[in-house]
């Protein structure tokens, strides 16, 4: 009886009592990069909650005074959930809803920094990270569609970020890059 009663009372509170929220695939609303001064480094938010530039930097610098002389890892600010982690110059937020799964945010925090980690050689920094932004954005794009969470392995990121760092079309390529590639094609055509 006592499983059953449990699982009644439990319906009836979710059914009269609590507020019901629909689960929904877009868990991440933000994902940002600050430096030691609060300035952004990068930022991409999945939803209109800071329709405005003015308003996503209000709320980058309230996050970042609010975040960056604590130990923890998760803060409840403006209604939303924040998760973060700090290396060097560098500060690091996942922002999901205020019912967001904390570990689900963090599973994504972590997987952001460990591919960063491994890209930049563990040397997770600013100025590495600045030389080195389109693997950043690849990697981001790896991990979160749209607020959707689609890879937490910063191994399979950092793969397919490599992937995908070699499809530069030609007209992307530097003139090096076009003139190594034809050598490279010459030797192998005189070796054949």
């Amino acid at each position: 009886w006592g499983f059953v009663v449990t699982r009644h009372v439990m319906r009836q509170l979710t059914t009269c009592c609590l507020p019901q929220q629909e689960p929904s695939l877009y868990t991440v609303k933000a994902v940002l990069i600050l430096d030691n001064d609060g300035e952004r480094l990068y930022a991409k938010y999945y939803d209109d909650t800071y329709p405005t530039v003015k308003e996503q930097k209000a709320f980058e610098k309230n996050i970042f005074n609010k975040t960056h002389r604590t130990d923890s890892e998760i803060a409840l600010l403006e209604g939303l959930t924040v998760v973060y982690k700090s290396n060097i110059d560098l500060y690091f937020y996942v922002i999901g809803s205020s019912h967001e799964n904390e570990l689900m945010l963090m599973s994504v925090l972590n997987c952001l920094f460990d591919s960063l980690s491994q890209m930049l050689r563990k040397n997770v920094e600013k100025r590495a990270l600045l030389e080195n932004m389109e693997g950043l954005f690849l990697a981001v794009d790896e991990i979160v569609d749209g607020g959707v969470i689609l890879e937490s392995d910063p191994q399979q990121v950092v793969h397919r970020v490599a992937l995908r760092g070699d499809d530069v079309p030609l007209t992307e390529q530097t003139v090096t890059q076009v003139l190594q590639s034809a050598k490279e094609q010459i030797k192998w055509s005189l070796l054949r």
